[in-house]
């Protein structure tokens, strides 16, 4: 009980310096475009990015905790796999920690990824760390970017071309509210209404869901009435310039970030804990059938909340406003561009970078828009490089001190 009980404090310390460091990815543009005040945004990231870690953090948590060290290795010695874990989250809190004193957005899923592999490593040695897995999450590290940059890059021609270019662009976006609407709350149903139905259908009444699940007429309905929510909310024909009157977007797909960054990155948190309690309740290391609890999600949500609400400002600025200008219409491509890149990947179970996507957005838009500023890119990618070696050497090293205490 105690070893779980402090295992659980390391993660929830974990999934707080995560919050602090992430916000950026969800709320940054938002607040750069000045479309939310900072106290909103900490407001809005903090409930949806806890309905993401309970509704979708499942999939990615159970990626980490069983793909990325060879098992074979570990079966016979479940106590040197829960060390192992407990270094985990012990080094990737503390350089998130330092990250976020800097200002400087790394990304945790690196953190998280290097740091079991180096743990693995010096257990097992090389063969202790599953690198065709690693490969596969390398892989999808280097095209998160590249599609949510030609996502957002895409939308944001489109936008400029069918309203902001045109002699009238208020009026243009009058005419395609609706349309926008129905996009934007089209793209997060069809990536969110599925798994959504799903968990609400399991507690619902019977005369909710007399089959045990929510319908799609009902998914449909609930479409409609966000999507009409939404173009009221947007329709304002007093508004005399175009991008006030886009903020109504950016505010929702900043809530769409906040919410599908949570679903990801929370298995970054509390990954190493799920399978820690799965480790010490059977005895045995944890496989692919691995079941996360709720109790472990609810942890994670609580800390990235915490995190972002008291610490995240200082990471802001970086990505909000240091990369190109920003406003409302940048904004909701960019964000639209990595929400939807990283629920599809989520709903896949890859623990892709929010940072890598966010960054990608704003980098994909700026060369649309021919001005990036380069210097803050330079320091965001260095960054992301360091990252895995610095948490995998920091996790060896407490693993071996953790190793000689037990001996």
């Amino acid at each position: 009980m105690t070893l779980l009980l402090l295992t659980s404090l390391l993660a929830f310390y974990l999934a707080w310096n995560l919050g602090a460091n992430d916000v950026a990815n969800s709320m940054g543009t938002a607040v750069g475009s000045k479309a939310l005040t900072l106290r909103q945004a900490l407001a809005i990231a903090g409930i949806l990015e806890f309905a993401g870690a309970l509704l979708l953090g499942q999939q990615v948590s159970a990626t980490l905790a069983t793909q990325i060290i060879n098992p074979t290795y570990f079966t016979p010695s479940p106590q040197e796999f829960i060390s192992g874990m407990i270094a985990v989250v012990l080094a990737c809190g503390v350089w998130l920690n330092i990250a976020t004193l800097f200002g400087l957005p790394v990304s945790s899923s690196h953190a998280v990824v290097g740091a079991i592999a180096g743990f693995a490593w010096v257990a097992s040695g090389i063969d202790g760390v599953a690198w065709q897995a690693i490969g596969l999450i390398f892989l999808t590290w280097t095209i998160t970017p590249l599609v949510s940059g030609a996502i957002a890059a895409v939308l944001y021609r489109l936008i400029k071309y069918w309203i902001l270019d045109q002699p009238d662009p208020l009026g243009h976006l009058q005419e395609w509210i609706p349309w926008l609407s129905a996009i934007a709350v089209g793209t997060f149903g069809c990536l969110v209404f599925p798994t959504l139905g799903e968990k609400l259908a399991a507690g619902a009444p019977s005369w909710i869901c007399p089959e045990g699940r929510i319908l799609p007429a009902q998914q449909i309905a609930l479409g409609g009435i966000l999507t009409l929510g939404l173009a009221i909310a947007a329709w304002k024909p007093a508004q005399t310039q175009v991008e006030s009157a886009l903020i109504p977007f950016q505010i929702f797909s900043a809530g769409f970030v906040a919410f599908a960054h949570g679903a990801n990155d929370v298995g970054n948190a509390i990954a190493p804990l799920s399978a820690i309690v799965y480790a010490i309740e059977t005895s045995s290391i944890p496989h692919e059938s691995f079941a996360t609890p709720l109790w472990v999600l609810v942890i994670g949500g609580v800390g990235i909340v915490g995190g972002l609400a008291t610490w995240g400002k200082k990471v802001i600025a970086t990505v909000g406003e240091g990369i190109i200008p920003l406003q409302p219409s940048v904004g909701f491509c960019v964000q639209w561009g990595t929400a939807v890149t990283v629920l599809v990947a989520s709903q896949l179970g890859f623990p892709v970078s929010t940072s890598h996507a966010i960054v990608g957005s704003v980098v994909g838009i700026g060369l649309v828009r021919g001005g990036v500023q380069f210097k803050p890119l330079r320091e965001i990618a260095l960054a992301w490089v360091v990252t895995i070696p610095i948490a995998a050497i920091l996790t060896a090293l407490i693993f071996e001190l953790i190793h000689r205490v037990q001996t």
